[in-house]
């Protein structure tokens, strides 16, 4: 049997992005139900701290050094030792999380390899013919099952489609050397910009508390604000709260920004539109607060509150600060 690749993004803090675990097991599993290798690969000015994380989820992990990556984007000079490794090994799939920097290595290894890429998937199987990936369309209306002509390629992993569970044992690590990497045009990193006052990614929160359009305006967010930090939670946003300029694109949930997976998912007059029920659905637990009794959301809402969300949201911060006091 072959093998499965797992490219793995470092985080800021040097450790292993959370994206990355995600897809590390996605892969694990899948090589034990398959009979393959599964293998780690972490490019990094200093790969070690990454690299031991990814061995908590994998057997082998490949840590490759590369200097270069201290101050230039990391997708280009990780896709330039991926692609040199590529020329004289052959693995059955190369897995990447699909973030951005995911994205952008996924399509330089495939211009770089010839591999195809299939990208976004919310789940993977392996048939005969290779691995069998799903993915879903025009918003999420459909779920599609793709494959390779070729019977190998690149695939990218969604975001918070599966979850992150370390292995039963600590993994090795490997350190490996890339002669003569391909070269890629130098992207370098002029500046970094952390948000600040951020707590956790909102992709990592276990609570959020989310507005939409029934909020009203930027002012209206003071109540999601309020109850997120009553919760220890992240606040989130609809696309229409987020183009009416009321809060910033970083917090926007859906189809077309962030795909999160908390255990709470807290929505306050967000009508959820399937663009929205895309990037939250797989929430522990959905609880809706709208006027609108017709709203999309209480279709899919755990608990669905017909209400102001202004005296509901009130009434509910009350309580968190009575019991918090």
């Amino acid at each position: 049997m072959g093998a499965l690749w797992v490219v793995a993004e470092p985080g800021p803090d040097g450790g292993l992005a959370r994206i990355s675990a995600e897809a590390a097991t996605l892969v694990r599993d899948l090589a034990s139900t398959t009979g393959r290798d599964a293998i780690g690969i972490v490019v990094a000015p200093d790969p070690a701290p990454a690299a031991q994380d990814l061995a908590t989820f994998l057997p082998v992990v490949w840590a490759i050094a590369d200097p270069a990556a201290a101050d230039h984007a990391w997708s280009a000079v990780a896709a330039g030792r991926v692609a040199t490794l590529l020329a004289t090994e052959t693995p059955d799939a190369v897995f990447v999380g699909a973030g951005a920097d995911g994205r952008d290595l996924a399509g330089a290894v495939s211009a770089l390899s010839g591999l195809g890429v299939l990208v976004n998937a919310t789940a993977v199987s392996w048939t005969d013919d290779g691995p069998a990936v799903e993915m879903s369309v025009f918003g999420g209306k459909l779920v599609t099952t793709s494959g390779f002509t070729s019977g190998r390629g690149i695939v990218t992993i969604r975001p918070n489609v599966t979850t992150a569970v370390p292995a039963g044992g600590t993994g090795r690590v490997q350190a490996r050397t890339v002669d003569a990497p391909t070269a890629l045009p130098a992207v370098r990193v002029v500046e970094r910009v952390s948000e600040a006052g951020a707590k956790a990614p909102i992709e990592e929160a276990r609570i959020i508390v989310s507005g939409g359009r029934g909020v009203g305006g930027p002012e209206g967010f003071a109540i999601v604000e309020q109850l997120a930090d009553a919760l220890g939670g992240a606040v989130g946003a609809s696309r229409a709260a987020v183009d009416s300029g009321w809060i910033p694109y970083s917090q926007q949930i859906g189809q077309t920004g962030k795909i999160v997976k908390p255990e709470l998912y807290l929505a306050l007059g967000i009508s959820g539109a399937i663009q929205h029920k895309v990037g939250m659905r797989t929430s522990g637990a959905i609880i809706a607060v709208n006027r609108d009794v017709d709203a999309p959301i209480a279709e899919f809402a755990d608990l669905f509150v017909a209400g102001d969300l202004f005296a509901v949201g009130a009434a509910l911060l009350d309580r968190l600060r009575a019991r918090s006091g």
